[in-house]
């Protein structure tokens, strides 16, 4: 610990508890006092060297100074921090909900300097008489003075200006006095709330830092590579927890105005950056259990905790975490686990080193209440954040550029942990729905981008938001899967423990990873056609992917980027020229060996390749490769011949690649739409999830370019052919839809059964739903309704329905004890037909006592993904753009997909110029982390509009020709 500690720490005290009386103070002080002799053994050291700053004033400096750029100067490097907040969680008649607080960084000069630069955002500093700082030299000399302060709030900086140097290879420490608004705009430290089981209204002080909010809690270095040990201390009533990232050390309590306060002191943290930091101030109540010297907690509400809906959470998580200590082969570093479930929580979770913030809906789950979906997503969350303990907290990228290394990672490897926890469910082979195929379609995109970018691109809190997208993800994860599999698992699990070993409570680039990999490819029998940074570097560093085509009469294999445009224009420079070093596994009929050879060049011939006569070949197995392939039209008939006999011998997830592949090989025009169609025609036989999920996706682009035209009708009654078989098969498996199937992906396409024959019209399917739905009408407090069918029965009833149906929805809604029950009915009370109820519904979105914060945007979603909802929701979206910007910020996670969302639709000149005014309208506005989204809205609705005249007549042809006549 740096040298005057315990001086700085009293002054903390006297500053937070001017307003208390005398005896409050003294009694402040001494425990204080009693609690820094433990921290510095002891030995409270006398002032050294302190100034004062004057009041604050505002920059008008010009834009070459160091306050007008978003980035820090290297001048500074904190190694300590120690941070006193006191959240107040009553609303008083002078103030609404704030926090007052102090803190105390400590940091080393390694570069002679007059400026400190440190971020602060929306914290005021002229509480208790005035600005006020401290710098103090952590060594004999005295530290210079403070000519002038000021808070720049594009950059949001404190920055201060000295009279003297700091000098290079001294220590130093900053004192400052602050009070910060404890909101509810989930950023920060801010403010949630809850209605509890007795009506009452509870209130939560918590944090969410990430990429760019610790300054919101006070003063810090609050970038990745910024390194520090941080101290924390809370202030709160006794009947509160106080919980941050490490335990507790001692709690002691002061009195003020004859009130008793709780003042919680934690055990400092290991070096680690400032956005993994969490503190939060709650009533609510745990779960724990401790594994093999590790404790475990989950805390929710009491309400929760009570009905055990934190169970499933503490029953994974040692097991989860326990799976990743062997698999990186680095023991856990902290001594204990908290995972919280927050009511009001902007991400889905957020890996804060040792305390995991969630949604609730992504920790609990209530096997009564529950369904099979919702106890996937809480089993693969939790093993996505414990992923990064290790991957992103012990060792840190060093700048947001890298952020795919952090998220790509974990959204890869939440599969094997989730796999670990639950082995019977097959989770690893839905990796290609839910990531590769998903991010395939933004990829594919001329505006999409890198996986890493050049550092200097991004710079401000909104460009770093705008990489917490599908890219960084679900590509992330697509890339590293195949990764591992060239390398072989054995050899990347050697390279990634080296990398982790080395990097330990450091900061690295993704370079760093491929190096310690190749090392470890060097020490086996792996052979590549070049190192792991030149393979890799092809798929980081240049966007899109490759589309390979294997011509199986001459043996040529070629590769193109793959555009769902063709005609859309590149502007990003490729230093590779947009070719890919491919691995390319294969598959030949008659043959159950799987190959590989590499596709290193633009085109390339192998005898490899050569089928004769009626044979197939089947590339990318298993579609471990992150590119799509095409055919010649032999190979593409001869593989459909094969569905179409005996679909079986292909595997199941090139079952679903072949439908996938031909669709979008179709959108950009490399084949015909309806030979993709042709592709669905076996699925009467087909009763596995992964090819038909695969297809109903695919079908959804058709469905939303066509389902406000006459073709829309035809369409349906080909697909209530096609599906009408698979609810069959479930109807008589499920007993008539009252007993689960028993495989996981098996209930999920049960699921999908009926919510298909529902959407295309099967009457005894929309009767099942109805009936249930009336059954629970008449009796609320008695839901019959199987859990893995709620959404679909809910979305069918109240679409078929009128207000009846929704007000009892939204009753339901209402009392719901677990969020994810409130998902379900949220989402399905956007699946009226009733334009007046949806813009009811829309105007709702507005108002956070009735729909959360958190759920806003996502609602406004599900309105515009209803074909009655989509133009209110758009309109809405435009003429509260300005509202909406300034309520949820434009560093919003979800500005991204509410875009996405509202304009997925557009096919027509007329949308494509409405889109390109609410470009122009809200220029001064701006669109913040939807920046990027709205570029490719636009990109997609040109190629939308291209598609519908290209295809939609003989589209619709193909529908009637393939429909079996009654």
């Amino acid at each position: 610990m740096g040298k005057g500690f315990y001086i700085s720490r009293t002054l903390a005290v006297v500053g937070i508890l001017l307003a208390a009386s005398a005896i409050a103070v003294i009694v402040a002080l001494a425990v204080v006092y009693a609690r820094e002799m433990d921290r510095s053994g002891g030995e409270p050291l006398p002032s050294e060297g302190s100034s004062a700053a004057p009041t604050v004033n505002h920059s008008t400096a010009a834009p070459s100074n160091p306050w007008n750029r978003y980035r820090l100067p290297d001048a500074l490097v904190p190694s300590h921090y120690e941070v006193f907040l006191w959240p107040r969680l009553e609303r008083d008649s002078e103030k609404d909900y704030f926090f007052t607080g102090n803190s105390t960084a400590y940091f080393d000069c390694v570069r002679s300097t007059d400026l400190i630069l440190i971020h602060s955002h929306e914290l005021s500093y002229t509480a208790s008489g005035g600005f006020h700082a401290e710098l103090r030299a952590l060594d004999s000399a005295s530290a210079p003075g403070i000519r002038r302060s000021w808070l720049e709030t594009q950059t949001q900086f404190l920055v201060i200006e000295l009279d003297d140097l700091l000098k290079a290879d001294r220590r130093y420490s900053l004192h400052t006095v602050f009070e910060g608004k404890l909101a509810d705009d989930l950023t920060g430290f801010y403010r949630s709330q809850y209605i509890d089981e007795n009506g009452n209204v509870s209130i939560i002080a918590t944090t969410q830092m990430q990429p760019t909010d610790a300054r919101k809690a006070f003063p810090c270095f609050d970038e990745p590579a910024m390194k520090a040990n941080f101290s924390i201390t809370l202030v709160h009533k006794p009947k509160h927890k106080a919980l941050s990232n490490m335990p507790a050390i001692r709690t002691n309590i002061i009195t003020q105005d004859g009130v008793d306060w709780n003042v919680t002191d934690f055990k400092t943290t290991p070096k680690m950056s400032s956005y993994l930091l969490a503190f939060i101030v709650s009533d609510f109540i745990s779960i724990d259990e401790e594994l093999n010297g590790t404790s475990f907690s989950i805390w929710a509400r009491r309400q929760a905790i009570n009905e055990g809906q934190g169970n499933y959470a503490l029953e994974v998580t040692g097991k989860i975490l326990k799976f990743f200590e062997s698999y990186y082969n680095v023991a856990y570093p902290l001594p204990k686990s908290d995972q919280i479930a927050l009511p009001d929580f902007n991400a889905g979770a957020m890996e804060n080193w040792g305390l995991v913030t969630y949604r609730e809906t992504a920790l609990l789950y209530d096997p009564k209440l529950s369904s099979n979906g919702n106890k996937e997503r809480v089993v693969k969350v939790i093993a996505h954040e414990l992923a990064h303990q290790w991957f992103g907290n012990l060792v840190t990228i060093k700048w947001w550029n890298d952020l795919w290394l952090n998220e790509g990672f974990a959204s890869y490897v939440e599969y094997l942990g989730a796999d670990h926890a639950e082995q019977t469910w097959h989770l690893k082979d839905l990796i290609v729905l839910s990531d590769v195929y998903k991010v395939f379609a933004i990829d594919a995109l001329a505006s999409s981008h890198p996986l890493s970018s050049k550092e200097s691109e991004i710079n401000s809190p909104s460009e770093i938001n705008e990489l917490f997208d599908s890219i960084s993800y679900s590509k992330g994860a697509s890339v590293l899967r195949m990764l591992s599999s060239f390398l072989s698992e054995e050899v990347f699990l050697k390279g990634l423990n080296s990398y982790l070993t080395e990097f330990s409570f450091s900061n690295t680039v993704y370079n760093d990873l491929f190096q310690h990999l190749q090392k470890a490819v060097e020490s086996s029998s792996v052979s590549l056609p070049a190192s792991v940074t030149d393979i890799m570097s092809r798929w980081t560093l240049q966007m899109g992917f490759p589309v390979v085509k294997i011509n199986s009469q001459t043996g040529e294999i070629s590769q193109n980027h793959f555009l769902l445009d063709p005609n859309s224009t590149v502007t990003r420079p490729s230093e590779f020229g947009y070719v890919w070093i491919v691995p390319i596994t294969y598959m030949k009929q008659g043959g159950s060996d799987v190959n590989e050879l590499w596709l290193n060049k633009k085109t390339e011939t192998s005898q490899e390749m050569k089928v004769t006569g009626n044979q197939w070949i089947l590339a990318n197995i298993n579609v471990t490769g992150y590119y799509r392939v095409n055919y010649d039209e032999n190979n593409w008939k001869n593989l459909l011949s094969q569905l179409e006999k005996d679909h079986k011998v292909i595997p199941i997830i090139n079952r679903a690649q072949i439908i996938a592949d031909s669709f979008n090989l179709a959108r950009a025009d490399y084949r015909k739409t309806t030979d993709a169609l042709n592709t669905t025609k076996y699925l009467t036989a087909e009763i596995e999830y992964i090819p038909w999920q695969a297809a109903f996706d695919n079908l959804y682009y058709i469905t939303l370019m066509l389902d406000r035209s006459e073709v829309y009708g035809d369409m349906k009654n080909y697909m209530r052919q096609q599906t009408t078989p698979l609810y069959n098969h479930f109807k008589v498996k499920t007993e008539n839809w009252t007993v689960p199937s028993e495989g996981h992906q098996e209930q999920y396409n049960e699921v999908n059964a009926l919510s298909a024959a529902c959407t295309y019209g099967l009457e005894e399917c929309q009767t099942i739903a109805v009936n249930y739905y009336k059954q629970w009408m008449n009796n609320s407090s008695n839901n019959s309704i199987p859990l893995n069918l709620k959404t679909t029965v809910y979305c069918n009833a109240i679409a078929l329905g009128g207000e009846e149906e929704w007000e009892f929805a939204w009753k339901m809604f209402k009392s719901a004890t677990i969020a994810t029950e409130e998902a379900k009915l949220r989402s399905a009370m956007a699946c009226s037909k009733e334009p007046w109820i949806l813009q009811r519904y829309l105007d709702y979105t507005l108002d956070s006592e009735k729909i959360r914060k958190q759920d806003a945007t996502s609602t406004i979603g599900y309105i515009a993904n209803n074909v009655v909802g989509q133009p209110l929701a758009w309109n809405f979206v435009r003429a509260k753009w300005n509202f909406i910007f300034e309520q949820y910020g434009g560093g919003s996670f979800s500005f991204s997909s509410l875009i996405d969302g509202v304009t997925k639709r557009f096919s027509s000149e007329f949308e494509l110029q409405q889109l390109e005014q609410f470009k122009k309208d809200n220029e001064d506005i701006g669109f913040g982390s939807g920046t990027r989204a709205l570029e490719q809205a636009l990109e997609k609705t040109k190629a939308n509009i291209q598609w519908v005249s290209k295809n939609k007549e003989q589209v619709h042809q193909w529908f009637i020709d393939a429909t079996v006549k009654p």
